[in-house]
């Protein structure tokens, strides 16, 4: 990777060792990898907590292809992880603050070092929004969860609480009738936001009721979750409302605050991008869940970081013939 030119704001070290560099752990991320490594396009991964990301908190996936008999979320991540590394990739944990774009050069700052590099995959999920009640964090993949396509069918026949009031919420409501005795839809205020043909599909669904005005207080239970406590912002009034799940779908929060304004008009923008998962930044790409549009699976996720690391390579290519970078 020699050549590069900054400018002469770029200061100390530079670490220029990789032609690929992969801002994220998790499903999109190491797929990424394990396609640019079998490419021979020399790789890192930073990721700033553990990989996998929210695979970690799925306790049983059973819509992933090619597990027929069900499979752990960290089990799937150490296989993913063992895949990639077996194929050359270096995982390196450290917190990415900046990123920032000189002469087509992308210029990654961590908590750590400074990396430089003509190609980047930001593949750094995004993060459910939290209620942040009592109960929420103790029960996270033992009746909480943020996703009823993964968990949803766990839940049959039993009474099961949804949280929110836009389209996810309703829609996956609506899923959720397929396996749950019982859908009950809580939102805080008096009128759903979701898109009318969605919200006429559930509530003509005998299984869904509705609470409005409310808010969830408490998450209660033993082992799992065995209900909530509620609070109705009008009148005040608490209610005690037993359930073995509930769902939160009150939207998420993509980790991008390291982008500043380089793609976002806002600090917390998903990202948008093409066909090739390339963004708006010749040589900058997204997958996963940071992407904008993105369907938020396991599979999805794959597929999207399958299809960056191959676009990525065949820039690389292009470049590399038109004399941008030296071979």
């Amino acid at each position: 990777m020699a050549g590069f030119k900054y400018s002469k704001g770029t200061k100390g070290n530079v670490n220029k060792d990789y032609d690929i560099i992969i801002i994220g752990g998790g499903p999109a991320g190491l797929s990424a990898a394990i396609y640019t490594c079998r490419a021979l396009l020399k790789t890192v991964i930073l990721e700033k907590r553990f990989l996998g990301g929210q695979l970690i908190g799925t306790e049983l996936i059973e819509n992933y292809p090619g597990f027929p008999d069900v499979i752990t979320g960290v089990d799937l991540t150490q296989q993913m992880e063992a895949q990639a590394r077996r194929f050359g990739a270096e995982i390196r944990y450290e917190d990415v603050l900046k990123l920032e774009v000189e002469n087509n050069v992308k210029i990654i700052t961590t908590d750590a070092e400074k990396y430089a590099s003509h190609i980047a995959i930001i593949a750094a999920g995004a993060d459910p929004k939290k209620l942040n009640v009592p109960g929420e964090k103790e029960f996270y993949g033992k009746g909480v969860s943020y996703c009823a396509t993964c968990d949803g069918a766990f839940y049959k026949e039993k009474d099961v609480v949804v949280v929110g009031g836009g389209d996810s919420a309703i829609t996956e409501g609506i899923f959720l009738t397929k396996y749950a005795k019982s859908v009950r839809i809580i939102h805080r205020r008096d009128q759903f936001r979701a898109t009318k043909i969605y919200l006429d599909d559930a509530l003509s669904n005998p299984k869904i009721h509705t609470v409005m005005n409310t808010v969830v207080e408490s998450i209660y239970g033993n082992e799992s979750v065995e209900g909530i406590i509620t609070r109705n912002v009008v009148t005040g009034e608490k209610k005690d409302i037993p359930c073995e799940g509930i769902f939160i779908f009150i939207g998420s929060s993509p980790n991008t605050a390291f982008l500043g304004n380089l793609l976002c008009v806002d600090p917390g923008c998903h990202i948008e991008t093409n066909i090739h998962m390339e963004t708006a930044i010749e040589g900058l790409y997204a997958a996963g869940d940071v992407r904008k549009n993105s369907y938020r699976q396991i599979a999805t996720a794959v597929g999207e970081g399958v299809t960056a690391a191959i676009a990525a390579e065949h820039k690389l290519n292009e470049w590399k013939t038109l004399g941008k970078i030296k071979k």
